[in-house]
């Protein structure tokens, strides 16, 4: 991922330092399995133990010779180590470190991303309890529906991404497998209760079977849990980029004291970092596409993954940590216009309230089909003509006889409509 939309932590994760670090921890880790069984001697671990350490720069001198990154990386190793480096990657293939590393690299990555998760749920929370109630019109098909609130906006999209940290914490379960079964997943070269010993060392689970590689459904998944989140992000974005549009005005993206928002108009203030976050979630969407085309490898495998996954994986799980991170503040620092929004509901004149007339109407003798006509003629005249839906209808004769002048002023009764709300969260809340 280029550093734009990179974070130190996911940078750390995914750096050259921390995967030699980690194949070094796994090969050791095999010797002192093999050493414990007889099968090396216990200076010949000592010395590994000791020396085991490459120098980056030394393994990509030597991957320019032999064009192959374990076996330049084990070169390097065994410069550092000495003779005793020939019981280093006994009975391994270049996968078991590989993929066992990458198992832990992935559970790493995902840790942070829950991290930042954790940040923009108490976010949404805590913005959703601040606006509970304040009074917003719902869109359908981005046309007025009814009303509802700016907290319950928010509200949904709290459930979302709190159903989308349920995904990736089932994502990082499914991922943290890794293999020492060798070239074909047989255990040729190596007995399985050493896969079983350095698996319970590095807190990972071993494959129940394997070929050359971990089955690439276990990625796909993962990547796939990455990109339901990226989406669910977006939709927030979405929506707040919606209500940002000048003839709207019921938010507002943080807008700093010396930030520009255009290069040729100064009055300018865009989403811009909301219009961000929608970009990388169809990054992520592409990347679980092309984690899905990783589970079909010839045989045993073919190395048509691995390319691939030197890009997805870090690439995917840095965009997500840092949109997650963006989210979280940019929920922090919405302004939000209360006043604007109750101006955009009370510019329908009435209109939003229309269904509560039609219930009111079937439940006062009409046939529903025959309410729906009468308040629709009266509905579309306020549209076309002006004037108050409440007066049109309180002037009708066949409505007035109907419901009366109480009942359809609590048609139109705001706290009636939204009575149900503080259920909502509570049963929300309590979900999460």
């Amino acid at each position: 991922m280029i550093p734009r939309y990179t974070r130190p932590e996911l940078a750390q994760v995914w750096s050259e330092e921390r995967t030699y670090e980690l194949w070094t921890r796994i090969e050791v880790a095999v010797c002192r399995a093999l050493q414990q069984r007889g099968e090396i001697p216990a200076a010949a671990l000592e010395t590994i133990e000791a020396r085991a350490q490459v120098d980056p720069a030394r393994v990509a001198e030597i991957e320019a010779e032999v064009h192959h990154n374990v076996n330049a990386y084990l070169d390097a190793l065994a410069e550092q180590v000495g003779p005793a480096s020939r019981y280093v990657h006994l009975g391994m293939t270049s996968s078991d470190v590989l993929d066992t590393a990458l198992a832990l690299q992935l559970r790493e990555a995902l840790d942070l991303i829950l991290e930042e998760c954790a940040r923009a749920l108490d976010a949404l929370k805590r913005r959703a309890l601040e606006f509970k109630h304040a009074v917003c019109v719902g869109r359908t098909h981005g046309i007025f529906a009814e009303p509802t609130t700016f907290g319950l906006k928010l509200l949904n999209h709290f459930d979302e991404l709190a159903r989308n940290a349920g995904r990736l914490g089932r994502a990082r379960e499914a991922v943290a497998v890794g293999k020492l079964s060798g070239a074909v997943g047989t255990f040729a070269h190596l007995d399985p209760a050493v896969e079983e010993q350095v698996m319970a060392d590095l807190g990972l689970r071993p494959a129940a079977v394997s070929t050359q590689i971990v089955p690439r459904d276990r990625h796909a998944e993962m990547l796939g849990a990455l990109a339901l989140t990226g989406t669910g992000i977006e939709r927030l974005a979405v929506e707040a980029r919606h209500l940002a549009r000048t003839e709207v005005g019921e938010v507002q993206e943080y807008f700093g004291e010396r930030q520009k928002g255009s290069s040729a108009m100064p009055h300018k203030r865009n989403p811009w970092r909301f219009e961000t976050l929608t970009g990388l979630a169809r990054v992520l969407r592409g990347y679980a596409a092309s984690a899905q085309e990783n589970s079909l490898l010839w045989h045993e495998r073919d190395i048509s993954n691995s390319s691939v996954e030197r890009v997805i994986c870090p690439d995917a799980t840095t965009a997500l940590h840092f949109m997650l991170h963006r989210l979280a503040g940019l929920v922090d620092s919405l302004e939000v216009f209360p006043e604007r929004m109750r101006a955009n509901l009370d510019s329908s004149r009435g209109l939003v309230f229309s269904g509560s007339v039609l219930i009111a109407l079937a439940r006062r003798g009409l046939t529903r089909q025959e309410a729906y006509r009468l308040v629709q003629r009266h509905a579309l005249a306020t549209w076309d003509e002006g004037g108050h839906l409440y007066d049109r209808l309180a002037a009708d004769p066949e409505v007035a006889g109907k419901l009366g002048a109480d009942t359809l002023a609590e048609c139109f009764d705001l706290e009636r409509q939204l009575r149900h709300v503080d259920a909502i969260f509570e049963r929300t809340l309590a979900a999460a």
